[in-house]
């Protein structure tokens, strides 16, 4: 099963867990399953998986449920390896910028420690 895989997810740090922890059921099981999307399809439809906009490398994995929307960000990193940072959910039309700015400090963040090992 795991050679059919085209993408591998990783948690950096306890960011993604705690907002998934914080999550309903059925959130949680929406998230799995776009998660499992994500690692097995060649290509995500962009209704759940998108590339942030003026960004550099910054994706975002979209999920609804009902009139609820969540947003986790994450960026690749060697090719392959998705790496989630912080979710949140979604209120207004406009992603929040302080969202935006606190995954772009994690994943400096990741490299710097990647980079000082």
């Amino acid at each position: 099963m795991e050679q059919n895989l085209k993408r591998h997810i990783f948690y950096y740090k306890h960011y993604y867990l705690n907002f998934f922890n914080e999550q309903t059921r059925e959130v949680q099981k929406k998230f799995n399953w776009t998660l499992q999307l994500i690692s097995e399809l060649e290509r995500v439809p962009v209704k759940y998986f998108k590339h942030i906009e003026g960004s550099e490398g910054l994706y975002e994995i979209r999920v609804e449920i009902s009139s609820n929307i969540f947003r986790v960000f994450c960026f690749f990193d060697k090719g392959q390896l998705v790496v989630l940072v912080n979710g949140f959910q979604k209120k207004s039309g406009k992603t929040p910028k302080n969202e935006i700015e606190l995954a772009n400090k994690l994943k400096k963040l990741y490299y710097d420690e990647k980079k000082s090992k």
